[in-house]
């Protein structure tokens, strides 16, 4: 793709490396066929590549960023399909976050979407606030069919029944592994995944440590940044992620880290581009050096020895579009799950996205809907016992619209390895 940048213009580096990104789409059209939008909306522009000339055009001109242009980007769920699809290596991630800064700079939202998205921002990213603001959703959820509002209607559906007790694992410690150490390692506990289903911490560190792990969990250590981060707030987004990075850093320089260990597969994707992120900032090494030992927890797990088990039952396992696209990991949670001794299905296009994506579902609730109907129906077309995925936003959307249960996969591995029965699964 042509493009028309000054130079001046391209002395900016976020410019500089969308500029990159558009030289290199070459109009083959061929993201139109694995966008979920554009398959349920059936408009070019909200396909990878109609958002791609609109987020050009916008850059190039240098003007503020206009209602046409705003509705479309907004409209994106950063599945990242299209990258996985795209021949020609176009970094599509790269260049829609650049363009949602570039919006939240300079376009002035209604005031019920910037009230909405303030809101999001100053609670998700905080477990403790989150708690609270479950609780008195809550109180809501019995006249949420009187709420006019679509989008707050999809923000009392998220509030789950049960709010788990707070888990005494998710503050700073060490656990010592269970026998002699083989690594070290720290783990990311999250945010919202700390209020909303603190049994996925629990089982990731039983088992790391049961595989020789020693897990750290950081002081200093929160938000990775990625909800912020999505809706263009960089400065919120830059501030959750410098945290992580000094926070690891200081393990890094103490004791050292073989490993940093996500099981949140949208935080993964966000930490693992951390050095592009912090690639003009003074912590651009340490981002670096951060990013480098970023590992989902499947990837740290198809390493370790994982002893076969005798699990049986049959597991319909979602692709996460934040670990199949975003860091391109596709066979290992199929194969672990597999060695487990489980019967692992995988429902028709599997490649699509199920509408959480963040805050996506919140937001633009109708076609997250969509996409959620879509998701279940395949996903229960293949009668599983239970459905296993990667990450809490996906187990929290899949969930709300099917009887099977939904755990994440690290809570079925545990299991077949010696630990407890999900509860999702009738355990304890």
């Amino acid at each position: 793709m042509q493009t028309n940048f000054t130079q001046e213009q391209l002395a900016e580096p976020g410019i500089a490396r969308a500029n990159e990104i558009l030289r290199a789409c070459v109009h083959c059209g061929f993201c139109t066929a694995t966008c979920p939008t554009y398959q349920v909306l059936g408009d070019e522009l909200d396909s990878p590549r109609g958002r791609i000339y609109l987020i050009k055009d916008m850059l190039e001109s240098g003007r503020p960023a206009d209602e046409k242009t705003v509705k479309h980007v907004d409209r994106c769920l950063s599945c990242l399909a299209c990258m996985t699809t795209c021949p020609s290596g176009v970094h599509y991630m790269h260049l829609v976050d650049h363009a949602r800064a570039h919006i939240e700079r300079t376009y002035r939202r209604p005031f019920s979407d910037r009230a909405l998205r303030w809101l999001l921002a100053r609670i998700l990213p905080y477990p403790a606030r989150f708690r609270l603001a479950m609780r008195a959703a809550k109180l809501g959820k019995p006249i949420a069919a009187l709420i006019p509002d679509a989008r707050l209607k999809a923000m009392l559906a998220m509030v789950p029944d049960t709010i788990p007790k707070i888990s005494p694992n998710d503050a700073p410690q060490v656990f010592p592994a269970k026998g002699a150490r083989r690594m070290r390692v720290a783990l990311l506990t999250g945010c919202a995944q700390k209020a909303l289903d603190t049994d996925i911490n629990d089982a990731t560190i039983r088992l790391l440590r049961r595989l020789g792990c020693e897990v750290v969990i950081a002081r200093g250590m929160g938000c990775c940044g990625a909800l912020t981060h999505h809706m263009g707030k960089t400065a919120e987004s830059h501030a959750q992620a410098a945290a992580n990075i000094r926070a690891w850093g200081a393990e890094i320089a103490g004791e050292g880290l073989d490993a940093i260990v996500i099981n949140t597969s949208g935080c993964g994707t966000t930490v693992k581009d951390y050095g592009h992120m912090f690639a003009n900032d003074p912590l651009a090494d340490a981002a670096r050096t951060v990013a480098d030992l970023a590992m989902d927890i499947t990837e740290l797990l198809a390493k370790l020895d994982l002893p076969e088990g005798g699990g049986g039952l049959r597991v319909a396992y979602h692709a996460a579009c934040s670990l199949q696209h975003g860091q391109q990991i596709k066979t290992h949670p199929k194969t672990l799950l597999k060695r487990a001794g489980f019967e692992v299905v995988e429902p028709a296009d599997s490649h699509l996205c199920c509408g959480s994506a963040g805050t996506y579902n919140l937001l633009q609730p109708e076609i997250s809907a969509q996409l959620k109907e879509r998701k279940v129906k395949t996903l229960e077309a293949k009668a599983p016992d239970v459905i296993a995925a990667g990450n809490i936003g996906c187990m929290m959307q899949i969930g709300s619209g099917t009887e099977v249960p939904v755990v994440h996969t690290v809570e079925l591995l545990d299991w077949a390895s010696g630990g407890p029965r999900p509860r999702a699964l009738g355990g304890d």
